[in-house]
């Protein structure tokens, strides 16, 4: 069974940076595409970054595009999302996302299959 498991989430200050880890234990996610969603209360699921197994190719959203970073270390079996310059609409639960069918990697959360439990980040003074 596919199992993923985010942490890094937290309260963070307007500016400040936090650094989101998604874990595999029951697969290797070199061989997935994996994307970083978020939700905050009363909106919609959003692609935020992900990064495609096939080529490392890199997807961000236009919201965060400068500010997030999405990287793979694939020795800890781990995708970072470091996000800098955080602002208080950044806060939202985080969850990272896993598939392994389409070749490169998309911001679409009903192209992935499998889901960690999400992170809570909250951006605020």
């Amino acid at each position: 069974q596919v199992q993923l498991v985010e942490s890094g989430g937290g309260l963070v200050q307007p500016g400040g940076s936090l650094r989101l880890s998604c874990a595999a234990s029951t697969f290797t996610l070199d061989y997935y595409n994996i994307g970083w969603f978020r939700q905050a209360p009363g909106k919609e699921r959003e692609g935020v970054s992900c990064i495609s197994s096939s080529d490392g190719s890199t997807y961000y959203a236009d919201s965060v595009k400068g500010r997030f970073t999405i990287s793979r270390d694939n020795a800890k079996n781990t995708v970072y999302l470091q996000m800098n310059s955080l602002k208080p609409e950044d806060t939202a639960v985080y969850y990272c996302a896993a598939n392994n069918v389409h070749i490169y990697c998309s911001g679409n959360y009903y192209e992935y299959d499998y889901w960690g439990q999400g992170t809570q980040v909250t951006v605020s003074s």
